[in-house]
């Protein structure tokens, strides 16, 4: 039996609104004739080669009604002949005095029974890409659909939520994301218009209107390991804190919190996210613009942090515009001189497309800071965004020569930054050497 018996009928291509009832068909599949009191022992020997559909009975009952039989229904690929049979196989079916005799059975496959890439590979355009990605977030699924996909859209969009248990929503991305609040755009493919999700990621469980903040769930891997380098008593300054997924972790495991984001609803919803994990006194929350927080908040707070000799940690997770706030951080202390090993932690990150992201990176963040990183910063790989775009993080400990500049200072490497920037060759940098 050829492959096709699995794939929907072919009237169905070109189908814009769903209609389920369009993929119905029969088919032809072998099955074995099996006495029901050796039915179980007979189920688990075959269980490579009965037939595995969504919502099909692997066992049905005997087409000549006999109560004393069943048949065992069987994979049309796999078994065309008793000589399909492994040997293994076909001694259990001898130990249980089950005869090798193939019956054919007629078998109706409906919608219910397809898989997801099955149904689009049906109705999208032959040759064309079919994608049934999506990110889940809470009740709501987002995906990021091709040109040639927009005129199935809404078939897309209900299929998604036919075929995936708990999801109630569908949208798709319709522009980048924007950069000053980092929320993108959707349009409503199929389900209810609900945009509050509730998730939960490393254990802490975080509530927001995904159409009004950002919020990737293939980040969960990186928010946690920036938080595992925590420790209690530990300072955190998030200075594009979101609705919380570096904040709230942090807070949980005893460190101080200083969280801000310029967006208004981020900044609701992270405080609405503090209050729901009982974290709310341990995270102090800012609505400012980043270097604003950098420039209050956090030099109010740094000089007394020092001194006390505590380990100061600085998350700047907007990665399209990050590397540009990093002058921000020059001249916060103008009298007290921190020890090499008191120094701030940064953790900012970025997007490149260089063919050597780890070097063109630094590059930028030394011309930003304005003091050459190289040798004095490490880069970890975050993920691939998309073809030829790495995002990445950038840490560092922030230099005593940038924390304890004054204005004239800045003024001056301002200019040496002009100068360099106009150069393409990268020793260049040297300039910034202390």
């Amino acid at each position: 039996m050829e492959q096709k018996m699995y794939r929907p009928p072919p009237h169905v291509r070109g189908m814009t609104c769903l209609d389920r009832e369009a993929f119905t068909q029969t088919i032809t599949v072998p099955a074995l004739r099996v006495p029901t009191g050796v039915l179980n022992k007979v189920v688990k020997s075959l269980r490579k080669s009965t037939i595995q559909r969504p919502g099909l009975p692997r066992v049905v009952h005997d087409q000549e009604e006999c109560k004393e039989f069943r048949l065992v229904l069987l994979d049309p690929h796999k078994v065309t002949s008793p000589a399909s049979f492994t040997e293994d196989e076909s001694e259990a079916l001898r130990s249980f005095d089950v005869a090798e005799e193939l019956q054919k059975y007629a078998l109706q496959l409906t919608y219910h029974n397809l898989k997801t890439e099955e149904v689009l590979e049906a109705v999208l355009p032959q040759g064309q890409d079919v994608t049934s990605a999506f990110s889940r977030v809470g009740h709501i699924a987002h995906m990021n659909l091709r040109e040639h996909q927009l005129p199935y859209r809404n078939l897309i969009g209900q299929v998604i939520i036919d075929k995936n248990p708990g999801i109630t929503c569908v949208v798709n991305k319709t522009n980048i994301i924007d950069s000053t609040y980092r929320n993108f755009k959707m349009e409503m493919l199929a389900g209810e218009e609900n945009m509050v999700a509730k998730v939960k990621e490393n254990g802490v469980t975080y509530q927001f209107d995904f159409s009004r903040v950002y919020w990737n769930p293939r980040l969960s891997t990186e928010h946690q390991r920036v938080v595992q380098l925590v420790q209690r008593g530990d300072a955190v300054f998030d200075v594009f804190a979101g609705v919380g997924p570096f904040a709230i972790p942090a807070a949980r495991l005893g460190a101080t919190v200083v969280a801000n984001d310029l967006n208004p609803e981020s900044y609701k919803w992270l405080q609405h996210n503090c209050r729901l994990n009982k974290v709310e006194s341990k995270v102090r929350t800012f609505n400012l613009d980043g270097r604003a927080f950098i420039q209050g908040p956090l030099k109010q707070e740094l000089p007394a942090l020092l001194k006390e000799k505590k380990r100061v940690h600085v998350v700047m997770n907007l990665p399209a515009l990050a590397l540009e706030f990093l002058d921000a951080f020059r001249g916060l202390l103008h009298h007290q001189s921190p020890c090499d090993e008191d120094l701030p932690t940064v953790y900012c990150y970025c997007f490149s497309k260089d063919d050597n992201p780890e070097t063109e990176v630094v590059e930028r963040a030394s011309r930003s800071l304005g003091f050459p990183l190289e040798g004095r910063s490490s880069v970890h790989f975050v993920r691939n965004v998309a073809p030829n775009k790495d995002m990445l993080c950038v840490r560092f400990s922030l230099p005593k020569e940038i924390l304890q500049q004054n204005q004239l200072q800045n003024d001056k490497s301002v200019k040496k930054l002009q100068t360099a920037q106009s150069c393409t060759d990268r020793k260049t940098l040297a300039w910034l050497s202390p």
